[in-house]
């Protein structure tokens, strides 16, 4: 016999063995077995009838809960068998919170004792009401990002996203008694680590684990975290292998898009933000590492979360929202659209590890960063090619490179400047997009608000007939 989650053996009573049967009531109950070693042999324990009666009321005065206590003898040995059931409210012993999870107990401190407290209260931690913030405080430029989301998932009433932002944040459960939560503020204030210290993501290229070369931290509401951090991991951080065919420009990430959307995602809707840590992304040359300061369900093990399981969301609220904007599905299968992608692709399955520090998921590159981008090029000249034709055509090596970066990707200036190497948007760099502008090769995507921070450019019909005419060599000078 083994002992197990419900089962805890000990060869003699101490009023210590209270702390086990608090962790048995804080969790799915148990029984405690006093006069047993550690291979569940009795062995027999001294004034049994004694403690018949005094471990109930010891049990009732310090910790308030009923136990039966039994007494059996096996082979003219007494033990005792006490007999705990689960209790649906928290249950202290002088003040400390234990639970049982697996064979082992844990006192309950710091984040963990939060989210058991308010689970035993049938609360979560972004279900808070958060006071002092209202509607008027919300962004509506975070709002209206959800709207369009929502409208694209088709996971929303079409009638919703034409109500005013009052009506549409209380349809997505995101207040209580007049009061906004947690959640609102993640989602939709311009500076949630105003309310949540933490609430960001970092990124960081490392050449070891003690050389970091550049870094960014992304801010603001949730959902535009969620697609800055993409955007910047595959404009800045992951170089992609090239391949052609004809003027079709194939782009492979030595992590797949599909796995690192979804890790992403995971990791900012299932993050403990009451730890007020941010999400920490570490992108070094062969690999890509996720860690996210959140920590599995309560007695859930690695291997139930690699198995098949019900979605149990750390912060319901947000995985709503996220839910219905498109950005995750609702049926626990995260884990495994990750590493599906990761295969389905060619790719290493991922790992993942747990501890009590936090969740993390590791991606390993198929090849080494240089080979990817040869293999993958079927014509190895081919770009430096194309580049030299379009620098005769253009007069400007710079300005070739922009139209080639620019063919099926749309991407900022600070973007482009990265992708070419640049550490800022230089003088030349500017004037060549603004050439190739007024050349009408490249149109920027917010034609009616050239000024935005959110302003990119893209290839224009035009350009893309320059960059066909220059693949065939042929076609008319500019």
């Amino acid at each position: 016999m083994k002992e197990a989650q419900q089962i805890e053996w000990k060869q003699s009573w101490r009023d210590e063995h209270l702390r086990w049967i608090c962790g048995f009531a804080n969790a799915q109950g148990g029984t405690l077995a006093i006069g047993k070693n550690d291979h569940g042999q009795v062995v027999g324990v001294a004034d049994a009838r004694r403690l018949l009666e005094e471990i109930p009321n010891k049990v009732r005065d310090l910790l308030g809960v009923v136990v039966d206590v039994n007494l059996h003898t096996e082979a003219g040995r007494d033990w005792l068998e006490i007999v705990v059931e689960p209790y649906p409210s928290p249950i202290s012993y002088k003040g400390e919170y234990h639970y049982r999870t697996g064979s082992t107990k844990q006192e309950l401190k710091g984040a963990a004792l939060d989210r058991f407290l308010l689970r035993k209260l049938g609360k979560h931690w972004d279900g808070v009401p958060v006071p002092h913030v209202g509607l008027g405080d919300l962004d509506p430029v975070a709002i209206n990002m959800f709207r369009r989301l929502a409208a694209r998932s088709g996971r929303v009433n079409a009638d919703w996203l034409t109500e005013a932002d009052a009506q549409l944040v209380d349809k997505l459960h995101l207040m209580e008694n007049g009061y906004l939560k947690r959640a609102a503020t993640l989602l939709f204030h311009p500076d949630p680590q105003k309310f949540t210290t933490g609430a960001c993501v970092k990124i960081g290229f490392f050449r070891t684990d003690s050389d970091l070369l550049y870094h960014d931290v992304i801010e603001g509401g949730l959902l535009a975290q969620a697609e800055k951090t993409l955007d910047l991991l595959l404009t800045k951080y992951l170089r992609a292998g090239i391949s052609y065919r004809g003027t079709q420009r194939t782009e492979r990430f030595p992590v797949p898009e599909a796995a690192l959307r979804e890790a992403v995602h995971n990791a900012i809707v299932h993050k403990d933000y009451g730890a007020a840590i941010p999400i920490q992304i570490s992108v070094y040359d062969h690999k890509l590492m996720l860690w996210n300061p959140g920590q599995l369900p309560l007695d859930w093990t690695l291997e139930q979360l690699l198995a098949k399981h019900a979605s149990q969301p750390a912060n319901p609220d947000i995985a709503n929202a996220f839910f219905r904007a498109g950005k995750i599905e609702s049926w626990g299968r995260g884990i495994d659209l990750i590493r599906s992608s990761c295969l389905e692709d060619g790719h290493p399955a991922p790992r993942f590890s747990c501890d009590n520090s936090g969740f993390w998921t590791e991606f390993a590159y198929a090849a080494p960063l240089d080979a990817q981008v040869v293999d993958a090029r079927p014509e190895p000249r081919l770009e430096s090619r194309l580049e030299s034709r379009l620098e005769s055509r253009l007069e400007s090596a710079l300005a070739a490179k922009v139209v080639i970066l620019l063919h099926e990707r749309e991407m900022g200036k600070a973007a482009i400047a990265q992708a070419l190497g640049h550490t800022t948007v230089s003088g030349e760099l500017h004037k060549q997009i603004q050439r190739l502008k007024s050349l009408d090769l490249i149109e920027m995507t917010l034609p009616d608000k050239p000024n935005s921070r959110m302003q990119k450019y893209r290839l224009s019909k035009s350009g893309l007939e320059l960059l066909t005419s220059v693949d065939k060599g042929s076609g008319n000078e500019i």
